[in-house]
């Protein structure tokens, strides 16, 4: 399951700039940018706000809005005036790539956690000139809350469909680069709604890594799963049924992308074409027969597929036992 090509670090992020977790990235990167622009004016005066600093250069003088189109949303900026002087925060200048940069390290404190190295870049790398260590510090501590508060928010009402998923992740850490096991758990709440209810990264996927990760997601409330997506790691689907102990899905993307590994590269596009069809049909008994039929006709050209797609069928023709208009939510892999 936890493979380079499944998942990258991007489309992480771009499940957690769905719709639902837009404006969650959106403050988180507003709340940086008002703490960088804090930084530079109090550089530029000689003294942070509220402090008596009698070799201070200039008095504040409020605020002034300005809007500021980024990749997380539209921000409202609210920009210190000085009553001697001007102020202009230099990640504004034309021509910089802040935007770009403050939110992709916004975007991998999500995913990874907060890391003064790469804030002390992005310090760097968007132009604020003379940020201490303790502004630093501050800096890190209050996006690890707001991360930590995403992360660890309680779960509310029911969430019937939950995906599973994980990917090795290369992170920097003291001493060097290691391989980490990234994962990540969406769901589909009870009002319609998709979110990421998870994220985590632990030093390899095991049983007991996923036991206390779901441990988790039910201590913080998660209820009323009727049907759990993954693919077939051994020890996922073990803490699957012991922790949370509901029907199980095996992702149709993970199954079409095993299958066609065995076949040459030719004969991808029919095979894929074949097994698409079996998803797409109108009930579980017409899935079935669909399902014999192309295990049939694989049978001479692509042998090894033909056993294993005999051999998933109840895993991955699960979700036809739900109501049709989840199907889509319950076989797709997010």
């Amino acid at each position: 399951m936890a493979e380079d090509r499944r998942m990258t670090a991007s489309q992480v992020v771009d499940k957690l700039m769905s719709e639902e977790h837009r404006d969650v990235l959106r403050e988180s990167v507003a709340w940086v940018v008002a703490e960088l622009m804090e930084a530079e004016v109090s550089a530029q005066v000689g003294a942070e706000r509220g402090e008596r600093a009698p070799e201070r250069s200039a008095q504040r003088n409020g605020y002034r809005p300005r809007s500021w189109s980024t990749r997380a949303g539209e921000l409202e900026l609210a920009i210190p005036r000085l009553r001697t002087g001007s102020y202009f925060p230099s990640f504004l200048e034309p021509r910089k790539r802040s935007e770009r940069t403050l939110v992709a390290v916004v975007q991998e404190a999500y995913v990874n956690g907060v890391s003064t190295r790469k804030v002390d870049r992005l310090v760097e790398a968007i132009g604020v000139a003379a940020m201490s260590k303790d502004q630093v510090s501050r800096l890190c501590q209050g996006l690890d809350d707001q991360v930590s508060a995403f992360r660890e928010r309680p779960l509310e009402g029911r969430h019937p469909y939950l995906w599973l998923d994980a990917k090795v992740e290369r992170v920097r850490e003291t001493g060097g680069v290691r391989q980490k096991c990234l994962v990540i758990a969406y769901a589909v709440h009870e009002s319609g709604r998709r979110e990421v209810i998870g994220l985590d990264v632990g030093e390899a996927e095991t049983e007991s890594f996923w036991r206390e990760f779901l441990r988790g997601l039910r201590a913080r409330g998660l209820a009323g799963v009727r049907l759990c997506v993954s693919d077939a790691h051994p020890g996922l689907k073990a803490a699957i049924a012991q922790v949370l102990g509901v029907p199980w899905q095996r992702c149709t993307v993970h199954s079409l992308r095993d299958m066609l590994g065995h076949v040459a590269k030719a004969q991808q596009p029919m095979i894929a074409t074949a097994i698409r069809q079996i998803f797409a049909a109108a009930s579980g008994a017409e899935a079935a027969e669909r399902l014999a039929e192309v295990v049939e006709r694989l049978g001479g050209p692509a042998p090894k597929v033909a056993r294993l797609l005999s051999e998933a069928e109840p895993d991955v023709l699960a979700f036809f036992a739900f109501p049709r208009e989840h199907w889509v939510e319950a076989a797709l892999d997010g």
